[in-house]
Order: structure tokens, then sequence, then C-alpha cells
């Protein structure tokens, strides 16, 4: 559905968005009274942030950061807080799969989803950096992982990477 302006959504992207709630919220509520859609880019960790814009937001794309393919801590029950807070709205989380990643993180992360958010989208996103023929099993393994635990899922690469765009 695009406004009477011909676009679909305004989309509100980082670093972070919601480490600007303030500013954010103020926007969000411009935009939704104008009857546009917004569309949140989030890395997923900020649960108490979103609570404070979810009524002004009408899709949620979440990042689900795998601790196997970041090399970082986990945010496990920050990720689930979110979700469960972003599945009032139309919502899909997107993973990073890069060689490194790890079978298990990807069972907690179907888990998370099935608990916090049943019918949410899984984009598998493969490395920007890694060749794809070095990826092609990997992602058709947890694809198939992914059919057997039910949760829908789609492989995007990370466009923005490919062309060049920071």
């Amino acid at each position: 559905m695009y406004s009477s302006s011909g676009h679909h959504s305004i989309s509100f992207t980082g670093g972070e968005p919601l480490l600007q709630k303030d500013f954010l919220k103020e926007v969000l509520k411009l935009t939704h009274k104008e009857n546009l859609k917004n569309y949140l880019e989030t890395n997923g960790t900020l649960p108490e942030a979103l609570k404070e814009v979810i009524d002004y937001i009408h899709i949620v794309a979440m990042d689900l950061k795998l601790s196997s393919s970041t090399g970082l801590n986990s945010y496990w029950e920050a990720h689930r807080v979110f979700l469960e807070i972003a599945a009032k709205k139309e919502v899909f989380v997107k993973a990073v799969i890069c060689d490194c990643t790890q079978e298990g993180d990807l069972l907690d992360g179907l888990k998370m989803i099935r608990e916090a958010a049943r019918h949410t989208i899984l984009i598998l996103q493969p490395d920007s950096g890694a060749k794809y023929s070095a990826m092609e099993d990997k992602l058709k393994l947890f694809k198939d992982i992914c059919r057997r635990e039910k949760i829908t899922t789609c492989v995007i690469p990370q466009v923005h990477k490919i062309a060049g765009v920071k």
C-alpha cells in the first residue's frame, strides 16, 4: 500500500535510531499524524525505547545479533523482550550468517521467535564479505533447519553492502 505521494513508508534507520528515541518519537508523531507509514530498522537491543515509540510504528525490521556471527556477547534477553513488543506490529527479523555462525545460535534464535512472535519471518543474510559459494551449504542447512522448525525463512543478500552504501 502506497501513500498518495507514491511512497510506501518512511524508513528510520541507523546507526541505531532508538538511541535518539526522544527525537524519533517527535518525528514519528508528525509522520503518523499525516497518515504516513513508519518503518523502523533497528538492532533490537533497546526494548524500553521501542516501548515508547511502538504506537507510531507500522513495520519493524529487527536485527538478530548472533554471538557466533558478531563475536560479541549475546543479546537474547533484550531481543526476546524487544520482539514481544514489536510483535504488536508487522515485524521481521534479519540475521547475518557468516562462515563462523553456529547452528546452536540459529536454533536459539528460532526458539525465541517461536515463543515471542510465532509468525515472524526470518531473513538470513549471508555475510557480504564471504564468497557465496562458500556460504551456500551453510545457508541450505540453515533454511532446512528453519523449515523443520516451521519458521518462514528467506535468504536475501546485504544489498546495501553490495551496492557500496554505508
